[in-house]
């Protein structure tokens, strides 16, 4: 059974979420303000958390980013915000997937569903995935390598977080080196058919990839963008 963590302030709107997940077969744990949210997804760890922006002591960013100093766990915000401005700063903070209230609870759990088998279907391909690798400068010995089981980058010998969309993106082009990919299919690659997610998402993504695996991510020497088409990953950094 998956557990899903909703930090929503709203008593009403909180419980009818748990009611919902609950008959989807789904174990709850509710949180109405953002401290309490931050202790339970150290003590309850859930394989989701829908968070809602607008939390009566801290930022739904703030809680977002807090989260992500220590978890990879999916994070799907909850807004009656619309702008893409917003959307785009919810991104930036870690989250994986941003819906705008009101919502259909059956586009809730579909995307639920695709956020939870993405995180968690890596298994069957761990050999593969691991063995993907890719260097980086120009030393041969400095890798860039998937941490698996942890969900990681290993960049020149450290290890790096990244969020769950940043992992599958990266795992996408290890896989295949020098394939150029159009943002229909990266946007596909982390969201599913049914998730709803715009080309400048994939940009926010990008740009944050390249702040942790580029020596200078200004001048992008891995990750290379195919003006007008998409992005491809360069197995060895030019030299």
């Amino acid at each position: 059974m998956y557990k899903v963590l909703v930090i929503e302030d709203d008593v009403m709107m909180s419980n009818m979420l748990s009611m919902y997940l609950t008959e989807e077969g789904y174990q709850i744990s509710q949180a109405f303000r953002g401290d309490e949210g931050l202790q339970l997804a150290s003590s309850f760890l859930p394989d989701l958390i829908l968070l809602d922006l607008i939390l009566p002591d801290l930022d739904g960013i703030e809680v977002c980013m807090e989260i992500r100093k220590t978890s990879n766990v999916p994070i799907m915000i909850l807004s009656m915000k619309s702008e893409v401005s917003e959307r785009v700063q919810a991104l930036k903070s870690g989250a994986d997937d941003y819906l705008c209230k009101p919502f259909s609870m059956h586009e809730l759990t579909a995307r639920a569903e695709a956020l939870i088998r993405r995180s968690n279907v890596i298994y069957g391909e761990a050999a593969s995935a691991a063995a993907a690798t890719a260097e980086i400068s120009d030393h041969q010995e400095e890798m860039i390598q998937l941490d698996v089981e942890r969900r990681l980058l290993l960049v020149r010998g450290q290890l790096v977080e990244t969020t769950f969309s940043e992992y599958e993106l990266m795992k996408l082009f290890l896989a295949h080196p020098g394939k150029v990919f159009s943002r229909e299919e990266l946007i596909n690659a982390i969201r599913g058919f049914d998730s709803f997610v715009t080309d400048r998402a994939i940009d926010v993504h990008i740009v944050n990839l390249r702040k942790k695996i580029e020596l200078n991510p200004k001048e992008p020497r891995l990750i290379r963008t195919v003006w007008g088409f998409g992005y491809k990953y360069t197995s060895q950094a030019a030299t």
